[in-house]
């Protein structure tokens, strides 16, 4: 059983160390022999949500987004770090996609896109830290959200050194990222043997 992983980023960034990071990490799930979909968030712009907006009906990109979220077994999400936490970008786009959309057949349950998602945590930045401190403000929301969330992450610190080496990620964090999505596949797949649907 091949579970399928979303991989993205929370950077609209071009350059952005996580986004270069999630390309890593689609590789690795990739030889991990998992199905895998790169999400690139900038691909789906969003109005800052409002409950006036979506009064009016969702924009189609919420809808595009709440279909791609639901349809993947598992997710590894790669988080920047703004001052302390997730990005606004992230947190925009997982509120359009929670929202439920009145006397939908599907999206009418705001928790449909996320119950029993696996989800990996991931980040990158060129500090010490890594980024670390958006991780559980973010594990905090996700699970609030009926998710999963692997107890098992890594920070990549001094990431635009380590990202941009020839010889690939130093091979101590290519072996904790590989982790991140070793243990996010096998808790996918545990779901899916349990019956849970993708």
């Amino acid at each position: 059983m091949r579970p399928s992983v979303l991989i993205f980023s929370g950077s609209n960034r071009a350059g952005s160390l996580n986004e270069q990071l999630a390309d890593v990490v689609a590789g690795f799930a990739t030889q991990a022999g998992a199905q895998v979909s790169r999400l690139r968030l900038r691909d789906y712009p969003l109005p800052l949500y409002s409950a006036d907006l979506d009064q009016a009906g969702p924009p189609p990109a919420a809808l595009a987004l709440k279909e791609i979220f639901a349809m993947h077994a598992a997710w590894i999400i790669c988080s920047p770090e703004y001052n302390g936490s997730y990005t606004g970008l992230l947190k925009n786009a997982i509120d359009w996609v929670s929202s439920p959309v009145k006397n939908h057949p599907l999206w009418s349950d705001s928790y449909r896109p996320f119950e029993g998602k696996v989800v990996g945590l991931l980040s990158a930045s060129p500090g010490g830290l890594g980024g670390v401190r958006s991780l559980d403000p973010l594990q905090t929301l996700l699970s609030n959200l009926r998710c999963w969330v692997s107890p098992y992450r890594y920070a990549l610190a001094r990431a635009d050194q380590a990202l941009q080496a020839a010889e690939g990620l130093p091979a101590a964090s290519a072996f904790a990222v590989r982790e991140v999505v070793r243990k996010t596949l096998w808790a996918a797949k545990g779901l899916q043997l349990a019956g849970h649907p993708a």
